[in-house]
């Protein structure tokens, strides 16, 4: 069997509703000669007489009947799949799975999705927080947010909001070794490091005259989440540098202190990244984020 062409289905559906070849071409808007090479390549494709014909009449042998059945709902199906995928570029629906880094999804992420789902009564949502990268296609995800430089460049992002990094420690840890006045004196005290990052050790710091500083941590302890880090720091475990929305109320409570206040470490963005043509559902996602980022956040952060 050669490999059917579908598109003559619907010419044959077509022709057995309109009971004629010419029917059947006016209402195509075909000529009679296109719609019998249609048929003719159809039963050709299959190797089955689907119409008995003659130059008056023609009738459905008894292949073709089983055949025009399972036609009609091979079509009805394709219409229908056509209907869904239209109504979701329309309204938000189904489930929206998305991934996060753990603090970020827990602080801004989580409360913006609870308030679109309460705008969005058809939609539900599956949300895996992680600060590992997850494969978005692999993981079948909608949609990711993602802070720091963007490694895959076939896939689609738009900004969201900008962080500041902040060098950090526990007041234990600086009334035991001291406090850091310049750059340069960090290579003789512990450090907690982040290792998802790419380069979790080395680290530029600018001070306010322009004069850069490039300085490599000592790692006492690393771990692969940024809670941890932030636990491990608050436990007096050694510095850390930490994106500012995270340590903001330690910094207020004293909880943490900021260190060398005068230099600043370069800004990270987070990033809504997603596959292909985004639906519905993960426009009006990042829609309603970046409102939520706009309402919590000072002016100069959000990217536009």
């Amino acid at each position: 069997m050669e490999t059917v062409n579908l598109n003559r289905l619907g010419v044959f559906v077509a022709l057995v509703r309109a009971g004629s070849f010419t029917a059947a071409a006016e209402h195509l808007g075909l000529t009679k000669a296109m719609v019998s090479q249609h048929l003719a390549r159809l039963e050709r494709e299959l190797g089955v007489t689907l119409l008995a014909r003659s130059t008056r009449r023609m009738a459905l042998t008894e292949a073709g009947a089983a055949f025009h059945e399972d036609c009609v709902r091979i079509l009805a199906d394709a219409a229908a799949a056509v209907a869904r995928v239209g109504a979701e570029g329309g309204e938000p629906r189904g489930t929206l799975r998305l991934t996060a880094p753990v603090n970020y999804g827990t602080s801004v992420v989580a409360p913006a999705l609870a308030s679109f789902l309460r705008r969005h009564p058809r939609l539900r949502a599956d949300l895996v927080l992680d600060d590992q990268l997850k494969d978005l296609i692999a993981g079948r995800f909608d949609l990711a947010i993602r802070g720091g430089p963007l490694r895959d460049s076939s896939l689609h992002a738009l900004p969201l909001a900008s962080f500041s990094q902040v060098l950090v420690a526990a007041p234990s840890y600086l009334d035991a070794r001291g406090t850091p006045r310049r750059p340069d004196e960090l290579a003789a005290h512990d450090a907690v490091v982040l290792s998802a990052l790419r380069s979790p050790l080395r680290w530029t710091f600018t001070g306010r005259n322009g004069a850069r500083h490039r300085v490599t941590l000592r790692p006492v302890a690393q771990a692969d989440g940024a809670a941890a880090v932030h636990a491990m720091a608050l436990a007096g475990g050694g510095l850390a540098i930490l994106p500012d929305f995270m340590v903001e109320a330690d910094l207020r409570d004293g909880r943490l202190c900021r260190l060398l206040s005068t230099c600043r470490l370069p800004e990270g963005r987070f990033h809504a990244v997603y596959a292909g043509s985004p639906p519905a559902k993960v426009r009006a996602f990042v829609d309603h984020l970046r409102e939520c980022i706009d309402g919590t956040k000072p002016p100069r952060r959000v990217a536009r």
